[in-house]
């Protein structure tokens, strides 16, 4: 063996009974221990460094990456970044605690930092850094809520894999720079039943605990029983969840429908796919030979939004493949015929406006609230009946216009209203009759009105005023009702000023258009900061359940339920930007 070799003939390979070398094992001549040998050195560098690090002044170790790194041992400063950073690293992206036993990752930053000996921090130290982490966060949060005057909530709960009841809630507000901030307050084990009064206790702690109560303005669910009952419960506005309510008609409308039936082979069609691992590989080996976009079938919910609309699309997107697949199968599953396609394409037209309503009231980081009537008067616009529409299509039409009616007149009009005229998109109110708008400006009159009355100073006094002072105050009585005539001329052209601003485009941001504006229409600004901070749907609660069940499922071994709470609100805290 070359003297050179195996860094300096610090190692030396196994002999075999035969006389030959075994060329895929060798031994440590200091402490005779053996490795596997892949004609890289690398691991015998680190064997040296780790066990005998005298012995490496006079080796020529092989490069590797802790060459180009700092050597030697990681500083404390460093070793506590590090630390820092991988806290960050499982709060943001919801990695397991017990990461940090992870025999490959210490070996990753044993080789990024050039440190051989450095050892991950135990997972003792994660938990407690993430405890200060969710500390400090919170108080971030509480500060930013601390200075607003308006604060809206949208809340829900649900039940775990583990047949746990959780609760969750989030916060909505417009903050000075006229940014829409959202983020959440609580995931939350609660042990009492799923109650009207057991949930509004619960949402009222949560807003005691961070000192907004006061402040609320309004509170958003789904259209759960329970849920609605506790909304009546709460001192504040309700507003029932958009997205829900659209589901709803959906499925509704879909109900012993000339759809349904098709409907129902389709889904018969996805079971064939999606409970046989051999069918769904053929699925993607006959789309590769199709020159289409991989992708497996999709079988629709009840409880997922757009899910139907998404089967529908990918079973038409791959109707020759599916075709081929089961006439060579000779399956018992029966693809459907050019007319029920034909049924499916009219389906997909209907639904394809609700996906666009649903996820453009779905968003968290732009106004929505004022939204909601504009899109509903559009879904009313697209059912319209036409001379040539099918029967069943026009059945469809007709189901949905009447019971989408009826569920707009339950949800809170009132607050929708006002939140759309004081958005400069929709201000001219052309989504509602000419009625109701005579009536939402004397609304906002009244508003403007309690706005700067609570606004005045107290007229109250602790000190006896003097006499010449009450003189004056007697002399002033009798002008009163000439100050509130001019008070109301003073509301009326404000009001006024505000309606004859240009629109602007649907594309524009209303915040940004209130921010330039804020001094212009200084009465109306606070107004506005309040009714367009409110979403229009619970989906940010939506998305907190959907991180926390994950979490539950795969490390409740491991997690307690504060635990989960911390983990997912820093997730949600950590991914909003500011």
């Amino acid at each position: 063996m070359d003297k050179d070799g195996l860094l300096g003939g610090k190692f030396y390979f196994k002999k075999l009974p035969n006389g030959l070398l075994d060329k895929t094992k060798v031994t440590c001549t200091i402490c005779k221990a053996e490795f596997r040998y892949h004609r890289s050195n690398s691991s015998l560098c680190y064997h040296l460094r780790a066990k005998h690090p005298e012995s490496t002044s006079t080796g020529s170790c092989q490069s590797t990456p802790q060459d180009y790194g700092a050597r030697g041992r990681i500083t404390k400063h460093v070793s506590e970044k590090l630390t820092n950073s991988l806290v960050v690293w499982i709060a943001k992206n919801c990695r397991p605690v017990s990461i940090v036993e992870d025999d490959g990752l210490r070996e990753v930053i044993r080789v990024a930092s050039g440190d051989v000996r450095y050892n991950l921090p135990s997972r003792g130290t994660i938990v407690s850094r993430l405890h200060t982490l969710y500390e400090d966060q919170r108080d971030q949060r509480s500060s930013k809520l601390v200075q607003v005057r308006n604060v809206a909530l949208t809340g829900d709960r649900w039940t775990s894999v583990n047949n746990d009841n959780y609760s969750g809630v989030t916060a909505h507000f417009i903050d000075n720079d006229w940014t829409l901030q959202s983020f959440a307050l609580t995931v939350s084990k609660t042990e009492e039943r799923q109650c009207a009064e057991a949930c509004a206790d619960h949402f009222l702690s949560v807003a005691n605990e961070w000192k907004i109560k006061d402040k609320l303005t309004t509170f958003g669910t789904d259209s759960a029983r329970n849920m609605v009952a506790a909304a009546r419960l709460l001192p504040f506005e309700h507003m029932p969840c958009t997205a829900h309510i659209l589901q709803r008609t959906i499925t509704v409308s879909l109900n012993d429908s000339e759809f349904e039936r098709v409907l129902a082979k389709c889904r018969k069609v996805v079971g064939h796919f999606k409970q046989s691992p051999a069918n769904a590989q053929e699925l993607k080996e006959q789309q590769v030979a199709h020159g289409q976009k991989t992708e497996p079938l999709v079988r629709d919910v009840p409880t997922r939004w757009n899910s139907t609309l998404e089967m529908i699309k990918r079973i038409q997107r791959n109707k020759s493949v599916l075709t081929t697949i089961l006439a060579q199968q000779n399956s018992m599953v029966t693809m459907l015929t050019d007319q029920e396609f034909d049924i499916l394409q009219k389906l997909e037209e209907l639904l394809e406006p609700c996906r666009y309503v649903t996820e453009l009231l779905g968003g968290r980081q732009y106004v929505s609230c004022s939204v909601v009537l504009p899109a509903l008067c559009y879904l009313f616009r697209v059912m319209e009946l036409s001379d040539d529409d099918a029967v069943y299509v026009l059945r469809f039409k007709k189901v949905f216009t009447t019971d989408l009616a009826q569920r707009r007149d339950s949800i809170n009009l009132t607050w929708l209203k006002i939140a759309t005229a004081l958005d400069p998109r929709f201000k001219d109110l052309k989504c509602v009759s000419k009625d109701e708008r005579r009536e939402v400006w004397a609304s906002l009159h009244d508003l403007v009105m309690a706005e700067t009355h609570a606004h005045q100073p107290s007229a109250q006094t602790t000190e006896e005023p003097s006499p010449k002072k009450r003189k004056i105050a007697i002399c002033l009585l009798g002008s009163s009702d000439s100050d509130s005539e001019e008070e109301e001329d003073s509301i009326d052209r404000c009001l006024d000023r505000y309606k004859a601003e240009p629109k602007i485009d649907i594309e524009e941001c209303p915040l940004q258009w209130w921010l330039k504006r804020e001094g212009a229409h200084a009465r109306l600004a606070p107004i506005a900061c309040k009714y367009l901070s409110t979403p229009a749907t619970t989906v940010p609660c939506e998305r907190l359940f959907s991180l926390s069940g994950h979490i539950i499922q795969k490390r409740s071994a491991s997690l307690s339920s504060d635990d989960v709470n911390k983990i997912v609100c820093l997730n949600n805290w950590l991914s909003v930007k500011d």
